[in-house]
């Protein structure tokens, strides 16, 4: 049986992995946590914003998926879940502020999608001829998302609806994007034999599993109601958070599984020994070694490649292939009456054409009610796309200059808040290109007995979809060691 894991990143892929390891393995397994960062939790931070708890990374999570409402359950913490208001999102396009269209997969047109409000004449003509355009399509294949919605619908469909959609999971371009890992319910039904991406988008259920938290669901249809809120659907809520910030769950995590933790820890090298593995720690000039029975990875992509290259150099290989985008949040709070221009919407998706530095903004206390005990008004705005770095290097002043700017525009704010936090995510978001999905298994079938890998690399970029390889990660190391040791 494991007796010594190495969990090397304290995200919440990390932190889910340590906790589950520790039910499997029980009290007396040494878990120890590897963190290069000098505090845990990866891209879930919680600040005080004007003295209100604020997450300023990952803002919510599908709550459609089981994942994250059973580890609160299972930590204590069910009755922390709290839930958005019916506050309508909104998208910029155009030059415009209209309603988010109903009846899309992510941008992706239904029979029942209502784009008059977004869509020129000659834009809503391209999404009324689709269904009659003949289609190829080879089963199994995958192609770039917004070149295939370019084809069909034509560019104005993709500029000012997927590709904002899209900016706010991934901080990429729908154009660089597959389709086939980022609308998977999509590419399925295209295999299946639909005869148009139309009719493919109306057969597809309403809320296929994959999401960033905070961010437009990149497999979700939204509503098909114009004026339907993107947060709330038949059958319950789509999104969720935790009363009093992610820091709630990663404090409660890190307690249940009680791991040895190590920040400001850098794993240099990983290499097998004869009965496990050996990890080399530490700065150049005084390394140390850490020997070990398992290894799980969850960190970013480059970093499983680096570590991963001498034991599994064709998993490497495929990891190091995933590229990264950078973004910041920018999150503000303004008195009551310095806001009275703010739109009762939830806020908005912002389309890379217009003449504006953000890319989203979230009126976070018009969408989410226990943010705003006091009368203040909590807004965050996301800045930087893929191919974008020179973004997250501007100043502080720039960064708040520039979206002070864009909400004067979008919003008629124009008074100094009386806070402001700036959070920058180097490397944040892993993009899903073209042939993500057989990188991905090169990665997980090209592993040898004793490693695993976790994260948002895989199998989608939301807090449930990092919870879920964390659990999968350790359910194989558990199994693998389990095996090993039988008669």
């Amino acid at each position: 049986m494991i007796s010594r894991v190495a969990v090397v990143g304290g995200g919440i892929s990390g932190l889910a992995a340590a906790h589950r390891l520790r039910a499997l393995l029980g009290p007396s397994a040494a878990i120890i946590v590897l963190e290069q960062r000098d505090q845990l939790g990866g891209v879930l931070r919680t600040v005080d914003l004007a003295g209100v708890a604020f997450d300023v990374g990952a803002e919510a999570f599908l709550a459609r998926r089981p994942e994250v409402p059973e580890l609160l359950a299972e930590l204590g913490l069910a009755g922390e879940q709290v839930f958005p208001t019916g506050a309508a999102p909104s998208v910029r396009a155009g030059g415009a502020t209209g309603p988010l269209p109903g009846g899309t997969l992510l941008g992706v047109p239904t029979s029942a999608a209502r784009l008059d409000g977004l869509l020129s004449a000659t834009g809503l003509a391209a999404v009324a001829a689709e269904p009659d355009l003949p289609l190829r399509w080879d089963t199994g294949a995958d192609v770039a998302l917004g070149g295939l919605l370019r084809e069909r619908f034509g560019d104005e469909l993709v500029d000012r609806l997927a590709d904002p959609l899209l900016g706010g999971v991934y901080a990429g371009r729908v154009d660089a994007l597959g389709l086939r890992p980022t609308i998977p319910a999509l590419a399925a039904a295209l295999d299946a034999g639909a005869r148009s991406l139309t009719t493919a988008a109306d057969t597809t259920p309403a809320s296929p599993p994959n999401s960033r938290g905070g961010s437009p669901d990149p497999a979700r249809r939204v509503p098909r109601s114009s004026t339907a809120s993107a947060s709330v659907e038949h059958g319950g809520p789509v999104f969720g958070a935790v009363r009093g910030g992610y820091v709630v769950l990663l404090d409660a995590l890190v307690a249940a599984a009680a791991p040895q933790v190590r920040l400001r820890t850098t794993v240099r090298a990983v290499v097998r020994r004869r009965d496990g593995w050996q990890l080399t720690l530490g700065p150049t000039t005084a390394p140390e070694v850490l020997d070990v029975d398992a290894v799980l990875f969850a960190v970013p992509a480059p970093a499983v490649a680096r570590l991963l290259a001498p034991a599994a150099p064709h998993a490497a290989r495929a990891a190091g292939e995933i590229e990264l985008a950078s973004s910041v949040v920018v999150a503000l709070a303004y008195r009551a009456t310095d806001a009275a221009t703010l739109p009762a919407t939830s806020g908005a998706l912002v389309a890379a054409g217009e003449p504006l530095s953000i890319k989203a903004v979230t009126h976070s206390t018009t969408k989410w009610a226990h943010l705003a005990p006091d009368g203040l008004v909590r807004l965050r705005a996301s800045l930087g796309r893929f191919g974008e770095a020179a973004t997250v290097q501007s100043d502080d002043a720039e960064l708040v200059a520039r979206v002070r700017a864009d909400l004067a525009t979008l919003t008629g704010i124009t008074a100094a808040p009386v806070a402001v936090h700036v959070q920058r995510w180097g490397g944040g978001l892993p993009q899903y290109a073209v042939g993500h999905l057989d990188r991905v298994r090169a990665i997980e079938e090209r592993l040898p007995p004793g490693l695993a890998v976790a994260g948002a690399a895989l199998h989608g970029v939301g807090v449930p979809a990092c919870v879920a390889t964390a659990r999968a990660a350790a359910q194989l190391l558990a199994a693998q060691h389990a095996a090993s040791a039988a008669p």
